[in-house]
């Protein structure tokens, strides 16, 4: 119960502009002309930083509402540190692509005691898929499908 698999798919549609689609949801992904793109949306990184933080808020929201806790207002900040000439082969090869490290606030307006404040917290970190995606290995499987187009 509870179950299931998650297929986004993400094709270049000029330059390095990429067009995402799951289910019926689409939207764009780009990286600034300075790099070699377009700058006509935000950079898959945006969006990464964006699932972790909107995960946790709605996971604490939920958490809110099991436990009979009043939240007036809640915002969640995360910040991450990188360097880009990893990704652009400028860097010293120690150096990794992804990020070095992440930092994540909460924001939370409530007039319940800090105690119950911290327990919602917890129980919603504790049961975040994105906190646990960016803060245990994930394995990744590569598959390969070559089309050629050459003409025999």
């Amino acid at each position: 119960m509870g179950r299931g698999t998650g297929l986004s798919k993400a094709r270049i549609v000029n330059g390095l502009s990429c067009e995402i689609t799951e289910g019926n949801w689409k939207f764009m992904v780009d990286m600034p002309e300075g790099i070699g793109g377009n700058n006509t949306a935000p950079t898959p990184g945006v969006y990464g930083r964006a699932a972790l933080g909107s995960c946790l808020a709605i996971g604490y929201m939920m958490k809110a509402a099991e436990l009979n806790i009043n939240v007036q207002s809640l915002e969640v900040e995360v910040e991450a540190d990188y360097d880009d000439g990893a990704l652009l082969g400028t860097a010293d090869q120690h150096v990794y692509p992804g990020y070095h490290e992440v930092r994540y606030k909460i924001n939370i307006e409530s007039d319940e005691p800090e105690e119950k404040i911290m327990q919602m917290l917890d129980k919603g970190d504790q049961h975040s898929p994105y906190l646990d995606v960016f803060t245990r290995a994930q394995t990744c499987v590569r598959t390969i499908n070559i089309i050629s187009t050459k003409t025999h």
